[in-house]
Order: structure tokens, then sequence, then C-alpha cells
């Protein structure tokens, strides 16, 4: 659980994020949601496009703490615990409306137990760091 394996494991966790909010800036017709048959419809392409938006930027900030990630303890809790709160979304739309398609029901498992283990192992490592 050391400083280096936590940067290396957050930089391709990012990853994620980056790809996937790339291709949800493509609204309706991002591969994933072109398939579900959707209606073109603005306020569904928009919203889409927006949190597309959003998910790439969450991305783009985890790369950014990197390099600092021992003395960046707030805005990796920040960025986890959006990670977090879409986990809830998402299980309250299984609650409420059903099972989505394998993929993201793993999703799901990594938002809501991932999420409180990288920020568990953040402070750990920013722990030692103070210490030595």
């Amino acid at each position: 659980m050391t400083r280096r394996l936590l940067q290396a494991t957050t930089a391709v966790m990012a990853l994620i994020p980056v790809a996937t909010g790339v291709l949800t800036m493509m609204g309706i017709d991002d591969p994933i949601y072109h398939t579900s048959g959707l209606p073109r419809d603005a306020l569904l392409d928009g919203n889409l496009r927006f949190f597309g938006g959003v998910w790439l930027a969450l991305g783009l900030a985890m790369w950014s703490l990197v390099p600092r990630i021992e003395h960046e303890g707030r805005l990796f809790a920040v960025l986890w615990g959006a990670v977090f709160l879409g986990g809830v979304g998402r299980a309250l739309s299984m609650a409420f409306v059903g099972l989505p398609p394998a993929p993201f029901i793993g999703f799901t498992v990594l938002e809501l137990v991932g999420a409180p283990a990288f920020i568990a192992w953040q402070r750990h490592v920013a722990a030692q760091s103070a210490v030595q």
C-alpha cells in the first residue's frame, strides 16, 4: 500500500472517467446508449453530454492529484465521494427501475465499496508520509 502504487492505481482508475466521459459527451449517439434505442430527445441528449463533461472533468482532476497524492487528501476524498454518490444513484436506479447490464453492476460495486477504500488508502499513505 505504497505511495507509488496509489499513484499508479489512481492514474489507471482515472482512465475510466476520462474515456467514458469523452464517449458520453456524444450524447445519445454514445455507443452504450445508442444500442438501447433511446429516443432522439434534446433534454436527454443534453443531460447525457453535460454529465459526460462532468465525468471527464472528474477524471482529469484525479490525474492532477497524482504527483502530490499524499498531500491532496481533501480533493481526493471529494472526487471519490462524488464517485460514491454516483454509485448510490446507480443503486437507487437498480432498486426502482431494475438491473442494468452486468458491467454496470460491477461499476456500482466499485463505486460503493472501492471509493471508501481508496479514501482510506490515501489517508494511510498521507499518514506514512507525515511520519517520514
